[in-house]
């Protein structure tokens, strides 16, 4: 049977993706709860194409890939680690060469089978590290997997659309296309003082010929499904049909969900379920990549509920947690289903129509500018 679903799993990515402290298991909860759901049955399974030099230098800096190449052992330590970004939220992992060329590579690999035509969703639940910077490790990620990936995409589908819907703001990819009109990014996110990393601002929206082409949606602690659902909907459609982008990128960080140890959203799986159903039916190719998700089997719920639907399985999911070898992390219920939590929602109807009324000015802008694209 032809599948259109790539989906990465490798053995090798998984133990590299779990060499980040924050999430040591996570990436092992996820691929067997996939498995046991038979959800590989509905997808092509692909191993991880490691990165080369001249791959992570498409985004980053050499002097920042050198760096990494050179950093060989978790116990060695330089100067110039502060410089880098390793250290605080970042500490050297062993072998972190071969960590860089699995994390980038895991999403390099999905991005070349949408090139190739075959396939209309890739799956990396490994990839999503939307903080890495050109020259820094930054916010538990070292590699941006993702920015790498959309160069890959634009060589050959040229405009494309980032959506981030992560607790935190996407900085990394904001900053990387910020002054260039090659990409359109998106990000969903809590913004409050102090909360991390303290960018994207509604009123950041990008400079020279980027302006108007970065769209941030701040939000406050604690909005629900329904609210969060609809929002995402009338923000998304509307960007969509600006820009009429003709390839799409999904981040969807789970520490969006209610219970997360460092997200402070009010959400459920079934919010990132209508998201991600919403961006199906512009029917373009779509990448859909990780990223937070610090209550670990609740990430595994979440990006199991994903792949059902990414691979039309979702009526066919049941609720209880199939055998697996991790089925004690799903206590005490051992089901699918994440309930919401009873934190204050502080987002009003007014705050949110602000948001909307300035994006929406904005797109009319972006729809202008495209115009003259299209025709040439």
């Amino acid at each position: 049977m032809d599948h259109n679903v790539c989906y990465i799993s490798d053995p090798q990515l998984l133990e590299e993706c779990c060499k980040i402290p924050n999430v040591p298991q996570r990436a092992y909860f996820v691929d067997s709860l996939i498995k046991a759901y038979g959800l590989t049955n509905h997808m092509d399974v692909f191993k991880v194409k490691p990165s080369t030099y001249e791959n992570l230098i498409d985004f980053h800096s050499s002097a920042y890939i050198d760096y990494l190449k050179n950093l060989n052992d978790k116990d060695d330590s330089t100067d110039d680690g502060d410089e880098y970004g390793i250290g605080y939220d970042c500490p050297a992992l062993k072998n972190i060469w071969q960590f860089s060329t699995y994390i980038a590579g895991g999403s390099l690999t999905a991005a070349e089978s949408l090139t190739s035509m075959k396939y209309r969703f890739a799956i990396n639940w490994c990839g999503g590290w939307h903080h890495a910077l050109r020259d820094s490790a930054q916010g538990f990620c070292y590699i941006n997997d993702i920015v790498l990936a959309i160069e890959t995409l634009r060589k050959t589908f040229g405009r494309v659309l980032y959506i981030d819907l992560d607790v935190h703001h996407g900085n990394g990819v904001e900053y990387a296309y910020y002054a260039t009109d090659r990409v359109l990014t998106l990000s969903f996110h809590q913004y409050e003082p102090g909360f991390y990393p303290t960018s994207g601002s509604l009123n950041d929206i990008g400079q020279d010929k980027g302006k108007y082409y970065t769209v941030n949606v701040p939000l406050k602690e604690g909005i629900p499904d329904d609210k969060y659902i609809k929002f995402f909907h009338k923000i998304s459609n509307l960007v969509y049909s600006s820009y009429n982008p003709k390839c799409v990128v999904v981040q969807c960080g789970a520490d969006s969900l209610v219970g997360d140890t460092i997200g402070g959203f009010n959400l459920t799986p079934k919010a990132h379920a209508e998201c991600i159903k919403n961006v199906m039916k512009w029917e373009l190719p779509t990448l859909f990549v990780g990223g937070g998700g610090y209550n670990e089997s609740n990430a595994a719920r979440c990006w199991t509920l994903l792949t059902a639907i990414i691979t039309g399985q979702d009526n066919t999911l049941f609720t209880d947690i199939p055998d697996n070898e991790y089925f004690s992390v799903y206590g005490p219920d051992f089901t699918l289903n994440i309930n919401p939590g009873n934190r204050k929602d502080y987002n009003t109807a007014k705050s949110l129509n602000n948001i909307f009324n300035f994006v929406e000015s904005n797109m009319k802008i972006i729809k202008a500018l495209v115009r003259p694209q299209q025709q040439t």
